[in-house]
């Protein structure tokens, strides 16, 4: 237990530090879709508030985020995932670009991760 107590304050503390960067909004989100089955990849340009649908998912982009004055650093985009079928959307959250596994859509089908905000 002793040793877990560290571990979680860093963890903590570089969190506080990553809510405290400055970011700028980006006018929507560039991501990649996989159909597993298939093998089949696209890249979707998709503006905020609009959605692109990749076999039977629609991926709608609600917002993107990027480092102040860095649109080409790190992007965060915050995604609603439906599948033709299901009520319930199969992913809602934020995606980060360089960690994808972070907060990854769990689906047996498809992947998507997000590779950049778009800035005009």
């Amino acid at each position: 237990m002793s040793r877990v107590m560290p571990l979680v304050l860093c963890l903590l503390c570089a969190g506080a530090a990553l809510a405290q960067l400055a970011t700028s909004n980006g006018t929507g989100v560039t991501l990649r879709a996989l159909d597993k089955l298939t093998g089949r990849v696209e890249d979707l340009q998709i503006a905020n508030s609009q959605s692109a649908t990749f076999g039977r998912i629609t991926v709608q982009a609600n917002e993107c985020r990027y480092p102040e004055g860095n649109a080409a650093g790190e992007a965060y985009a915050l995604l609603t995932i439906t599948e033709v079928g299901k009520d319930a959307p199969v992913y809602t959250g934020w995606m980060i670009a360089s960690s994808p596994a972070l907060n990854p859509m769990d689906h047996q089908r498809y992947d998507v991760w997000v590779l950049r905000c778009t800035t005009s």
